[in-house]
């Protein structure tokens, strides 16, 4: 008996395992006719057209087609990163370095969070990379995940009937392509946002994490690109960031539940995430393959991801809730602590606009889970937290964050005068709301103390130490 033969004279051949695995083969060779253009992939995965990257991109997608695995190669993403990082050039590390003691000592003054065991350290972007990916890839998993699995559900329920039996046998390849080429974006936007950090705390959360990493870090390179756009000296640039690196590591040094906490709300998020194939298919519609501009935008920004289930919205403004908290937290010490440095309204305020028109964090948590941070509620908890010094003390306000449970909730941002009851710090028939609307209008208005001049220092100030 022939074995080309189907069994049943009736049926048709159709497309089969080998065909398929020949046409991707062609298409990652590049053999694949004139209307394919390499780059269009390229630029879909966040990667240049240059010819060495594109090589290296498609010899990755061979290799995961020709070795499927049934979990992603996230050795994929780190590849990538640091082929992203590199190139840097030499890191002038000793502002930094003149930068941390001075900024300890300042904070001792404005928190009761004491200094971190672990000293800080200066990063190139290749260290950076090396040190947080680690983190980043257990915040993408789950949405790696649930793109792949709705995907491969997607094609079981939408190939025509012929096609099964060869899409039973791709099934691992195709997969396993998919992933490789998640985890080459994920590795690109790592490796981008490696020239854009300031610090190891500039995204929000504690990327570092383990015994020599937990003392905060800056990255000259983002630093100096920082203070580039400002009228300000690069050394009271860098003391101001590493006043605010090293605020943000006590916090978590110290309150030792917090990262945990908040990884754990990121990656529950990212689990309920889930890919609306018809929202996929009305997108693609109207999507020129020509453009890679706008592919690349559609594929980098998240637009495939749907609107937020209800369970969703509520995680996402606990998360909205809790990382407002950190950051407001962040910003009043680090006021408090730098108001003896020339200048520091001034870096305070560019710090304040980069945040808001999308940082490195938001654009990151976009492209990776759809994820939005607004920076209201951020002005909301600094304003909260200033109040609450003011009416008790930095003990007071320090000690809220010894248990989850002691922490403002959402509701205590918007009416703080439930805060302050629960605190006992209203006095008779204070208009605590009244106070904190008008410290919170002076913020959203960006009504500061007037800075002194570059080279001016505040009357009677301590000056930085001379180096």
């Amino acid at each position: 008996m022939d074995e080309d033969r189907p069994e049943n004279p009736d049926e048709q051949p159709g497309p089969n395992f080998e065909e398929l695995q020949r046409m991707l083969q062609n298409m990652l060779g590049g053999q694949q006719n004139s209307e394919f253009d390499p780059s269009v992939l390229a630029k879909a995965a966040g990667v240049s057209g240059d010819p060495a990257m594109l090589n290296a991109l498609f010899s990755t997608l061979r290799g995961a087609m020709n070795n499927p695995s049934e979990g992603i190669d996230w050795s994929i993403a780190r590849r990538t990163a640091l082929d992203a990082a590199a190139g840097e050039g030499t890191v002038n590390a000793a502002p930094a370095e003149r930068a941390f003691p001075v900024a300890s000592l300042w904070l001792d003054e404005a928190t009761e969070l004491g200094p971190v065991p672990d000293a800080p350290r200066a990063l190139s972007r290749i260290e950076w990379v090396q040190r947080s990916i680690d983190t980043w890839i257990s915040l993408a998993e789950p949405v790696a995940e649930s793109v792949s699995q709705a995907l491969m559900n997607a094609m079981n329920t939408q190939m025509p009937e012929e096609m099964s039996a060869a899409l039973q046998q791709a099934a691992p390849m195709l997969r396993s392509v998919g992933g490789a080429l998640f985890a080459v974006q994920l590795g690109s936007i790592v490796g981008q946002l490696s020239g854009e950090v300031v610090a190891a705390g500039d995204v929000g959360i504690p990327l570092l994490s383990g015994p020599g990493n937990e003392g905060g870090a800056l990255v000259p390179t983002g630093v100096a690109n920082f203070a580039s756009g400002l009228d300000q000296d690069l050394e009271a640039v860098t003391l101001y960031l590493a006043v605010r690196e090293l605020a943000h590591a006590r916090l978590f040094r110290h309150t030792k539940w917090l990262r945990l906490h908040l990884l754990t709300a990121i990656t529950d998020y990212a689990r309920g995430i889930h890919i609306d194939t018809d929202h996929i298919e009305e997108l693609s519609r109207d999507l020129d393959p020509s453009n890679t501009e706008e592919l690349q935008q559609l594929l980098s920004s998240g637009a495939f991801i749907p609107p937020k289930t209800p369970a969703q919205e509520a995680a996402h403004e606990r998360l909205e809730t809790m990382l407002a908290l950190i950051e407001g937290w962040v910003d009043v010490v680090t006021e408090n602590a730098t108001k003896r440095l020339p200048g520091a309204g001034g870096i305070a305020e560019m710090v304040r606009r980069r945040r808001a028109t999308g940082g490195p964090a938001e654009r990151a948590f976009a492209a990776l889970a759809g994820l939005e941070l607004r920076p209201r509620r951020l002005r909301e908890a600094a304003a909260m937290w200033r109040i609450v010094a003011e009416r008790s003390d930095t003990s007071t306000r320090d000690g809220l964050w010894a248990h989850p449970d002691l922490l403002p909730t959402t509701e205590e941002l918007d009416a703080p005068d439930l805060l302050l009851s629960r605190l006992g710090l209203i006095r008779g028939q204070e208009a605590t709301t009244d106070d904190f609307d008008a410290e919170l209008e002076k913020l959203l208005r960006n009504e500061l103390p007037p800075s002194p001049g570059k080279n001016q220092s505040p009357p009677d100030a301590p000056q930085p130490p001379e180096h």
